[in-house]
């Protein structure tokens, strides 16, 4: 814990949706401020050392977590980092005249210059917030989980998957996030290729300060999945130190190796490409360790023995 640290509980978990965002408000203004940003957003800050950190992010998602926290609590709690959460309360892409004027407000106000080191971080929607307004502080770094460039359909046509959100404007203020990172001082976007929406929206950040860090069989909310295997603080803080290399974020990915979701795709992209012997070797290594129908299931379905200890489980299974 650094001299800057915070000490503070958070009581957050279990509680409806107003008790939270009445119990945020009461936390973080002793600590630093609540701005209401309209009727969709919040804005927290937690006032404490000379590093920021910028997350956007969606409440029930954050209700979700495990302390019900904004991510940048715990930062703040043992790193000694001050705070900016800029909440959503749906799926708004953070595309509010309210959020710009925010963000203006600390711009006019030099807010950004008073730190040494600032990141914005956030993923999906929250990705794409943080490189778009990550303009407003040069010479910041970005960390974005599986980002969208934009969903302006004369740009992102192609990407289906969020037809609702295409009637919000993306080619206003803070619009295309891929312009908005040319100021940072370096932009790390995470994306898995095999997603192809989401790695043709990670080409259109190609830039010199952008480092590109693929992941390879994860799906879903990235944040979650990298939480679940113990790397995502670690990224956090080699993107805060600009440290963040390909070889870092190998490093703290290393746990996938025995995470049961990753193991299953890799299975399943195995056999689809054909490579059944791969596939089944994976399958063994797995049952190796303990029982899983789903790879029992599996080398049955290949025609591939079964280890003698999963005979009779098979016949259950």
């Amino acid at each position: 814990m650094t001299d800057h640290a915070l000490r503070f509980k958070t009581e957050l978990k279990g509680l409806e949706a107003s008790e939270w965002y009445e119990a945020l408000e009461e936390l973080v203004e002793e600590h630093g401020s609540f701005t209401p940003l309209g009727r969709d957003h919040v804005a927290t800050f937690l006032d404490a050392g000379p590093k920021l950190l910028v997350t956007f992010e969606h409440a029930e998602e954050v209700q979700e977590l495990a302390d019900a926290a904004p991510r940048g609590f715990a930062f703040t709690q043992r790193e000694g980092w001050s705070h900016l959460a800029i909440i959503s309360r749906g799926d708004s892409w953070f595309r509010d005249p309210a959020v710009y004027r925010y963000i203006d407000r600390l711009i006019d106000d030099g807010f950004f210059e008073d730190f040494e080191d600032v990141l914005f971080f956030g993923a999906q929607a929250g990705g794409y917030a943080a490189a778009a307004y990550s303009v407003a502080a040069p010479g910041a770094r970005v960390l974005a989980l599986r980002p969208q460039a934009t969903l302006d359909p004369t740009t992102a046509g192609w990407d289906n998957r969020f037809i609702a959100q295409r009637r919000l404007n993306f080619t206003d203020r803070y619009g295309y996030a891929p312009d908005m990172v040319d100021a940072s001082k370096q932009t790390y976007i995470v994306f898995n290729p095999q997603q192809r929406f989401d790695a043709m929206h990670a080409a259109l950040f190609t830039k010199p300060n952008v480092t590109m860090l693929r992941v390879m069989g994860l799906n879903g909310r990235l944040d979650v999945m990298f939480d679940t295997l113990g790397g995502l603080d670690d990224m956090i803080r080699a993107a805060m130190a600009g440290e963040l290399t390909p070889q870092r974020f190998i490093q703290a990915l290393a746990a996938r190796k025995t995470f049961a979701p990753y193991l299953r795709n890799l299975v399943r992209r195995a056999r689809d490409s054909g490579h059944a012997r791969l596939a089944a070797v994976v399958c063994r290594t797995v049952l190796d360790d303990g029982h899983d129908a789903f790879f029992i299931r599996q080398l049955q379905d290949m025609g591939e023995p079964l280890p003698e200890a999963y005979q009779k489980d098979a016949v259950r299974a």
